[in-house]
């Protein structure tokens, strides 16, 4: 029972942000990209906020390092993930989700260049080399299809290199700001910033018309988003950083699976070699931290 009960919450996670990218797809059907993307944090934002509000006195962003984090957040975290809704326009929810398991290695690049204490060791370059590999056999661009699936794929590899790099200068600023204030003020920032993008490149403002569109919205921005960040931020607390970036690989596994039996989506053989040396090189590059991870002791009162 003990060991079903450390487990649960990986499994909601990744439940939560699985149905995500199924969820993506639906309300593309209905809704322009980055307008959908804008309302998903705008949902989640007024959520956050207001549980900030009430949980604390202290969920302003008046020091310097919170508002750095905010804008990092906000405009790399949030903003870039608009990338994401219209890469899947043409990109399977399944392949859009396995993308994701780049997050990892795409964030130990960005530490290397933007934290001075990160170091590369040769077992380690090894690592992100693979990981490198297991990007072109993912995305596999194609410059006789520059508006298909190729350029959607790209697009989603850039959503990829922005969140990694949101969370690397995060890191970097040392914000004091209570977890959900940040995340609600960053969501805030990033869906007027989604909103002007949607402006500008004349997307028409539509609120979402048909039942499956408002249920992805709220499912996105309530469930996807929010309540997705109480029970990230809980793993972050209880199991540290490592443990919970693993759920980077099991949330692929629940997206195919959705986008396979409710959308009748396929994903190549070719797509998951490459998702599996991805997960090689995240071994390979945290391979002491792994190795810790697998050797620590797991008694009755280990949680």
């Amino acid at each position: 029972m003990r060991r079903l009960l450390a487990v649960a919450p990986f499994v909601l996670l990744a439940v939560l942000w699985g149905f995500s990218f199924p969820a993506i797809s639906v309300g593309l059907r209905s809704l322009p990209p980055i307008l959908f993307a804008a309302f998903r944090y705008d949902v989640a934002a007024v959520l956050l906020l207001a549980y900030a509000a009430v949980r604390t006195e202290a969920w302003w962003p008046t020091r310097r390092s919170d508002r750095l984090a905010v804008v990092a957040g906000g405009v790399f975290l949030v903003a870039g993930n608009g990338l994401l809704f219209v890469g899947q326009r043409t990109v399977p929810s399944g392949v859009a989700a396995i993308m994701q398991s780049l997050v990892p290695i795409a964030t130990s690049l960005w530490a290397l260049v933007l934290l001075p204490e990160e170091r590369v060791t040769p077992a380690g370059a090894v690592g992100i080399l693979l990981g490198l590999l297991g990007v072109a056999l993912i995305v596999r661009p194609d410059p006789t299809d520059l508006l298909g699936s190729s350029v959607g794929r790209l697009l989603i590899l850039a959503q990829v290199a922005s969140v990694a790099l949101g969370g690397v200068l995060i890191q970097r600023a040392r914000p004091t700001l209570d977890r959900a204030a940040l995340s609600g003020w960053s969501m805030g920032l990033g869906g007027l910033l989604l909103h002007a993008t949607s402006a500008a490149v004349g997307e028409p403002f539509v609120l979402p018309a048909d039942r499956l569109g408002v249920a992805a919205v709220l499912y996105l921005g309530v469930f996807a988003t929010a309540l997705a960040f109480f029970v990230y931020f809980s793993l972050l607390e209880r199991r540290g950083a490592l443990e919970t970036s693993l759920i980077a690989y099991l949330v692929p596994v629940v997206a195919t699976v959705a986008g396979v039996v409710l959308l009748d989506e396929s994903i190549t053989a070719l797509t998951l070699v490459g998702f599996g040396v991805v997960a090689t090189g995240f071994l390979v590059l945290k391979r002491r931290a792994v190795a810790g991870l697998l050797a620590r002791p797991r008694g009755p009162g280990t949680r």
